[in-house]
């Protein structure tokens, strides 16, 4: 963080001030960073377990799957229920529920194979809705924590240090001319007592 400051008492307390807010704002960030990267992992976890039940679903519907090209649109997902929290600050969708319409059909003028591919397909929507705002969560917690990871190693590593180093300096240049003050101070009244004192000695004379 380069920037320029005054060596002044005023620039001193002002960046002081800052260097205070950006200390107690940094434990803040790193626990936020953390309980997102916790986050990310579980729902990355969440993520692998919804596409491992996918893909055992379509496993063990397997004799359906070739039926599913000729198969009428009768299967519609009329409302996917999803609310919103925060995780660490962050908005996020929640899954709760998802309705769906089934169109009317003929249970006798129909396959018998009817009602359970109607099953697997609400079964497969619903997982792969599940997966879709799961991820949607992610990318949303995992872009807000490399923000958040980005402005801990701004504050960590670069303006913490700078202010403390422009504080210290200021300190220094400031406690240099107070001293130096105080010497011309002692030499002007060294100078004046030996002035009063020649001033006495040509008065004895």
């Amino acid at each position: 963080m380069a920037f320029n400051f005054q060596f002044n008492k005023t620039e001193s307390q002002r960046l002081q001030k800052q260097l205070k807010m950006r200390k107690s704002a940094l434990p803040i960030l790193k626990s936020k960073e953390s309980a997102l990267r916790a986050e990310v992992k579980k729902i990355k976890t969440e993520l692998e377990n919804l596409e491992a039940h996918l893909n055992r679903s379509m496993e063990h519907n397997e004799q359906y799957m070739g039926l599913f090209v000729d198969f009428p649109d009768i299967v519609k997902v009329s409302k996917v229920i999803v609310s919103s929290h925060k995780i660490a600050g962050v908005n996020v969708p929640t899954f709760h529920d998802v309705e769906f319409d089934i169109l009317d059909y003929s249970l006798f003028l129909s396959a018998p194979y009817y009602p359970a591919i109607v099953k697997v397909l609400q079964e497969i929507s619903v997982l792969r809705i599940r997966m879709e705002i799961a991820s949607t969560k992610m990318t949303i917690l995992e872009r807000d924590r490399r923000k958040t990871t980005q402005k801990v190693n701004l504050f960590e590593k670069v303006q913490i240090p700078n202010l403390e180093d422009a504080v210290r300096r200021i300190k220094r240049f400031l406690e240099d001319a107070e001293n130096l003050e105080k010497s011309s101070q002692k030499v002007v009244k060294s100078r004046l007592a030996a002035i009063e004192m020649a001033d006495v000695a040509m008065v004895s004379a």
